[in-house]
């Protein structure tokens, strides 16, 4: 009896979601059950989400706030910001570093911004020549200067590339800013401001990163070119 009373608040409840929605003409093919299931996960995923982006708000909105101040003196001192990460986290890298170099919400003259993740004639010779572990730090060495900005991404804070590609740029002055997970000590270890999303699960961590990202984004452009 629950069981079919479930289904059926189920089944009223996507009906006045969707029925404006073209999956609406198409409902006859539907497993109303598989359904159900499947809005239960998408609720879950999201809460989750929003768990995370809470914990964000109460813990680490003064190293949000430390990393946006360490970029903009850099910028002001003719510096820029040199990125990278594996995977998912490349990715990351490449979409912040795209943010500053065009534009984020402002018109205004673009940033120096580099992501060391797109070239990949450079990565796959480095990694040929030298190991996957230099990818970065070879890159790293051609052009990170004293008092630039490098932000490492790792969800697990272990891969050895971007470990091994940050202490090449403390080597050479260069300002380190960290975004990993729960476990991202060693990571933490080596960077002047890290964030450690509070979380194992690698989506979750890459969502939160990204928001950090679009923050830092959004204030350093205001604070720079705002009137």
């Amino acid at each position: 009896m629950w069981l079919k009373l479930w289904i059926l608040l189920c089944i009223i409840d996507y009906f006045s979601t969707i029925k404006n929605n073209w999956l609406y003409y198409n409902i006859k093919n539907v497993n109303v059950r598989e359904l159900c299931i499947m809005r239960d996960k998408i609720v879950e995923i999201l809460e989750e989400s929003n768990r995370l982006i809470a914990l964000l708000i109460r813990d680490h909105v003064n190293e949000i706030n430390s990393m946006v101040e360490l970029i903009i003196t850099a910028y002001k001192t003719g510096k820029k910001v040199v990125l990278f990460g594996n995977g998912g986290s490349a990715t990351d890298a490449q979409h912040i570093a795209g943010e500053l170099v065009g534009r984020f919400k402002l018109e205004r003259k673009g940033l120096r911004a580099i992501a060391l993740t797109v070239d990949i004639s450079v990565i796959t010779s480095i990694a040929n020549d030298y190991g996957y572990e230099n990818i970065f730090s070879r890159q790293i060495e051609a052009h990170v200067d004293e008092g630039d900005i490098v932000i490492g991404i790792s969800t697990s804070g272990k891969s050895p590339n971007v470990l091994k590609g940050l202490r090449v740029a403390r080597s050479r002055g260069a300002k380190l800013l960290g975004l990993t997970g729960k476990y991202g000590n060693a990571l933490k270890e080596i960077s002047d401001v890290t964030i450690m999303v509070p979380s194992e699960n690698t989506p979750r961590i890459q969502e939160a990163h990204i928001t950090i990202g679009h923050i830092i984004c959004e204030l350093v452009e205001r604070k720079l070119f705002e009137k």
